[in-house]
This record gives structure tokens, sequence and C-alpha cells, in this order.
């Protein structure tokens, strides 16, 4: 089937960029050509919009240094957050149930897996290993370290699971073929399983984005790196 091309006259209203291998450096930062781009244009009037997979406290200092005033999307697209009053806008987590489904099954087999669950902008787990962690680990602890049974009482955001490189391919194959149903399981670091709601993705977080501001999709463009 034959596909128009996109509208060569369109303005870019809107850009949604992700962070990590995208907008940062290789040592976390935004480079001082980069920022006054992104300055300019949205003094012009274009929405800069990060999309990432990190949670709002992970994206605030680049979020300030850019001096932006959007919505943010976050947890690959699971949360939308109004950073300008620090609350959610939109919100996709999984049952707290589920949760605990997919890291008892994960533990039947591997013992020694880490979970670590995000809620909105909060992090909890019933086990911190510093060795198995995140960009956002390295920066930030854990609001709380308890028994499962202390937090798996709300929705929650993202479910990450954390280990060595070959305990954590595995896994993957496993959750997938388990909850492919019930859950999307993302493998974008060796050491790591990222897990939301089916229904989430940075393109139906983006799309809502757009729809917030009156912009339509041939006005935006996003940019991002390998699954984005």
């Amino acid at each position: 089937m034959h596909k128009s091309p996109r509208n060569a006259s369109a303005r870019i209203r809107m850009v949604a960029i992700d962070l990590d291998g995208t907008l940062l450096t290789s040592s976390k930062k935004i480079s001082g050509q980069t920022a006054d781009t992104l300055t300019t244009a949205a003094a012009a009037g274009t929405r800069i919009v990060i999309a990432s997979a990190r949670p709002p406290r992970s994206v605030r200092a680049f979020y300030m240094q850019l001096g932006l005033d959007t919505l943010a999307i976050n947890y690959n697209g699971a949360l939308i957050w109004d950073e300008q009053n620090r609350r959610p806008h939109a919100h996709i987590p999984m049952a707290p149930g589920l949760v605990r489904r997919i890291i008892l099954f994960a533990r039947e087999m591997f013992p020694e897996v880490l979970a670590s669950c995000e809620v909105l902008d909060r992090w909890y787990t019933d086990r911190h290993d510093p060795a198995y962690t995140t960009e956002t680990g390295r920066i930030f602890k854990p609001d709380l370290v308890a028994p499962m049974d202390d937090f798996l009482n709300e929705p929650v955001t993202k479910l990450m699971l954390l280990g060595d490189t070959e305990m954590i391919t595995l896994l993957h194959g496993f959750v997938q073929t388990f909850f492919d149903q019930h859950c999307t399981a993302i493998r974008a670091d060796p050491e790591l399983i990222q897990i939301m709601n089916p229904r989430a993705s940075k393109a139906t977080a983006m799309k809502t984005v757009a729809d917030h501001y009156g912009i339509a999709l041939d006005e935006v463009m996003a940019i991002g790196d390998a699954a984005n």
C-alpha cells in the first residue's frame, strides 16, 4: 500500500527526545552546544519534551538546565509527569499483585535476583546491592528498603529486575514467555530488565503530550536510540 510522504511544509512544533544515548554525552551531560540549540528552539515556540526510562527525580537536573516548562515522559511512557507542579499528568501502572507474581516467579528460578519498584517518583526495594544498579541508582538511594509486604500495596509504575548478565538474559526470556499478555519487558542494559504495563509506551505518551498541547503528530519530531 502506498503511503503519502510526510508533509514537508509542516512545522516542527514539538521535539520529544530521549536522554541516555541521545541527549546526554558519554559523561552523562548535555553539551553546551546542544543546550543552546534546544533553548533557542524553545524560545521560538517549539515544545521540548524529555522522554526517558528514568524517573522524574533523575530527569530534574536536565529539565532545569534547559529551562523547560513542558510535561515530561518517564518510565518509557508509564508516567507523564507535570514537573512544574510535581504531580502526575497521566499514569499507567501495574497491579501490585501482578508485580508480586513476577518477582516470586523470578526468584523461584534465581533467588539472588534484585527487584526494585518505582511508584511515581519513589523507589522501593527489599534488597539493595549497589553492584547492580541503574543510572538513577548511582545518584539516588532507595526511599525504602523493606519486605515486599511493606510496599507492594499500591499500583507500581515500573518493576526492575537486576543481576548478572547471564541470569538476566535467561530471565528476560522467561518473563516474556510467561507474562507476555500482562506486561512489557524491556532489556536495554545487560544487567537490567524494565517491566511496565503493556499499554505504556513512549509513542503512546508522546501522542498524549502532543494532544495536550494541540499539536498534530506530523508536527512532532522524536529522537531516540536503541528500541526507542
